[in-house]
């Protein structure tokens, strides 16, 4: 019996079922972990507090780890990122569900506690608020955690931060640094979705025009290799010297954000820091700039400073604001500075979210079986990162090499050479 849920329109639960299923089709890798939960019930009399974007692939999540005996409840992790239609159907579902798109600061806050008030055993956070609300605001409920799970950068440096101050308080698995995870999500699947949102919020032709990438990571490499295959010219800010020689020996021009910023005409952030955007760029920039966000928190791009130096703001699409400076140039943010990915599209594939949303089944499976875990931000298990990709090759119908015995014994000795 679900109580105590707040989704947008309970009306909408057949349109989101229906997308759901749809976003199945392409998560097998998933589906056969799912498949093995409901058998064995590895979760059976745990509950789960998640703050994810709920979206149809999360969706899918939550009804493997229901599938395996969980109690789940569920909140947004963003305020745009929420599907309203996904929400609604979670209830049907028999998942406790407070997510409403749109939704300001006060309410996402009170979802989250309500997210919360399961009292749950397993934390599964994307952005790591949760993780954060509960040490904080929360404590009374942290003696009965066993661990958790974080999905993204920005998540996994704040509870590395935590950690460092001898603060955290149970063991949580960075399931971001996972190979299958940031190799594949963060890079085709940041790099496809952020073109897809910013093309959908702004109908923009891409061939011709510089784009200036902040942030060469994982998402920053996907978001450069997509924008150059549609014929823009990138430019790369980075404060990494292997990351900005890398974009170097890639063919992009590297450049400090003071000088991009004069010649850019798309700008999309992905550092996972604050103010990366700030009050001496928007001064140098091109009337008609266009300026977006795929990192985590909408701080990477310094709004207030913007709203200061306007005179006139004006919503031109619902996810599209114009900002007229003093001297007559207009600047576009798109998505409030939020996840443009999620804000002006629908997210990452389903198909690289099926390896992500595996690994934190997996994870969350590892945390249970594995409960002498001190606290601390641990990596995914080796051999769940490779059963991952196993599974994954299996579903593409790709087979790859055995190593004989005669092989395996040279790659163990040291004593055979030249």
């Amino acid at each position: 019996m679900i109580t105590d849920s707040e989704v947008k329109n309970k009306a909408l639960a057949e349109t989101g079922r229906e997308r759901i299923e749809w976003a199945g089709r392409e998560m097998p890798v998933l589906k056969l972990v799912c498949k093995r939960f409901k058998e064995e019930k590895p979760f059976k009399g745990i509950k789960m507090a998640a703050c994810l974007h709920v979206t149809t692939e999360t969706a899918n999540l939550a009804l493997t780890l229901q599938a395996g005996g969980a109690t789940l409840s569920l909140c947004a992790s963003n305020p745009l990122s929420t599907q309203d239609d996904v929400a609604a159907a979670m209830l049907d579902y028999g998942i406790a569900t407070n997510a409403i798109h749109g939704a300001d600061d006060k309410t996402y806050y009170r979802h989250i506690n309500k997210a919360l008030d399961i009292k749950p055993q397993l934390s599964i956070d994307d952005g790591a608020d949760l993780v954060s609300t509960l040490h904080t605001k929360r404590a009374e409920l942290l003696p009965d955690v066993i661990g958790g799970t974080e999905e993204t950068t920005t998540g996994v440096i704040r509870l590395r931060s935590l950690a460092g101050e001898g603060k955290l308080k149970y063991p949580i698995i960075a399931v971001n640094d996972a190979m299958t995870k940031h190799l594949f999500d963060n890079r085709y699947g940041t790099g496809q979705s952020t073109i897809d949102g910013i093309t959908r919020a702004t109908n923009v032709l891409w061939a011709g025009k510089t784009v200036v990438i902040a942030g060469y990571g994982w998402c920053g490499r996907g978001i450069a290799m997509r924008a150059r295959g549609m014929g823009a010219h990138i430019v790369v800010t980075e404060t990494e010297p292997l990351n900005a020689l890398e974009a170097a020996m890639e063919g992009y021009r590297i450049m400090p954000m003071e000088q991009a910023a004069i010649v850019g005409d798309i700008f999309i952030t992905v550092t996972g820091n604050k103010h990366v955007i700030s009050r001496k760029h928007y001064e140098l920039m091109k009337s008609g700039s266009i300026i977006a966000n795929s990192g985590h928190f909408n701080v990477e791009i310094d709004i207030p400073s913007l709203e200061d130096m306007s005179i006139a703001k004006k919503r031109l699409r619902s996810v599209i604001d114009e900002y007229t400076l003093g001297d007559g140039r207009k600047l576009y943010l798109l998505g409030e500075g939020r996840l443009v990915n999620l804000a002006a599209a629908e997210g990452h594939p389903a198909s690289v979210m099926d390896m992500s949303f595996a690994n934190q089944a997996l994870s969350l499976e590892h945390l249970v079986k594995n409960r002498q875990l001190t606290p601390a931000v641990y990596p995914v298990p080796a051999e769940i990162d490779r059963e991952v990709a196993a599974l994954k090759l299996k579903a593409l119908d790709v087979y790859i090499d055995i190593l004989t015995e005669q092989q395996i014994k040279y790659q163990q000795s040291w004593q055979e050479g030249t």
